[in-house]
């Protein structure tokens, strides 16, 4: 396959990867270049893209087809961060992933991380108020590269899935590396949601979605 082949070929498997992840909502990135690659008929020799250039596409199919649901569904996300992130406030909680790059579709639960010295903090605190949810871990990546096991706690606001990585003071300071790009993770704080919001046409971003 000569270059020029070959640089088509990548054009067309991001496409397709950024397609199949929207269509089919999937969040795996990995699992969806390899699904576009045997639709392609692509040899397993061909050098995958890299995860940066797929997110990049899937917010490029999104406003090119997702239409009013993709807005109404990105809406709705960052919304509940803010009414999430005010409720947690004492947890100085930052939105993060699909909802803070604007990749997002029907697959994309909102993604936060709080910070406390005991992750059990954040269970009392849900636990006092009557709300359900569950615990999990992640692992994380970050960039002196160690990976640590965090702490989340999954619950639902509304019809939107929430996940909650609860990090100590060195993750505060040290931010993990997105999956997407390898940089530090994007952490938005209330003030910059609100203007994402605001950006999209929303005259009173606080309101309850």
């Amino acid at each position: 396959m000569g270059k020029r082949s070959a640089s088509l070929a990548g054009v067309d498997l991001v496409r397709e990867t950024a397609r199949i992840l929207v269509e089919e909502r999937l969040t795996d990135y990995r699992l969806a270049k390899q699904k576009a690659s045997q639709r392609l008929g692509l040899s397993l020799r061909t050098a995958m893209p890299a995860n940066s250039d797929i997110q990049a596409a899937v917010l490029e199919y999104q406003q090119l087809f997702g239409g009013d649901a993709y807005h109404t569904q990105l809406r709705r996300m960052r919304k509940t961060a803010l009414e999430v992130m005010t409720l947690l406030a004492d947890f100085s909680p930052r939105m993060v992933g699909a909802a803070a790059t604007g990749a997002a579709h029907g697959g994309h639960r909102l993604q936060l991380h709080c910070f406390a010295d005991m992750a059990e903090a954040l269970d009392l605190f849900f636990l006092e108020r009557g709300i359900t949810f569950e615990t999990g871990e992640r692992r994380y990546r970050f960039g002196d590269g160690r990976t640590q096991d965090i702490p989340l706690l999954h619950f639902n606001a509304g019809d939107v899935g929430v996940d909650i990585a609860i990090f100590d003071e060195l993750g505060r300071r040290q931010k993990p590396l997105s999956p997407a790009d390898g940089q530090p993770v994007q952490r938005l704080d209330r003030a910059r949601v609100e203007a994402l919001l605001r950006e999209d046409g929303d005259d009173d971003p606080r309101a309850v979605a």
